[in-house]
């Protein structure tokens, strides 16, 4: 999922994250699913991340919905 991510994320951001490595999630199921990641993009600085798959019949690709920046390690991974 993130190596699928990364680049929607770092084009919305305008910038390149040289870590990204997921390190929590939640799924909350819909019209497909959603995923909810906490991902580390480097130093102390964490983000988290919605992402949407939607269902197997539709063969579309992974989407990032929405995300929430300036997130902690201890921050706790919330539906949004």
């Amino acid at each position: 999922v993130s190596f699928k991510v990364k680049p929607q994320l770092e084009e919305k951001e305008g910038k390149t994250f040289d870590v990204f490595s997921a390190v929590e999630f939640k799924t909350q199921v819909v019209a497909g699913t959603n995923y909810f990641i906490k991902v580390h993009v480097g130093n102390d600085e964490f983000m988290h991340l919605r992402v949407f798959r939607s269902l197997p019949h539709e063969n579309k690709p992974l989407s990032l919905h929405s995300y929430q920046s300036s997130k902690t390690k201890h921050d706790e991974l919330a539906f949004f």
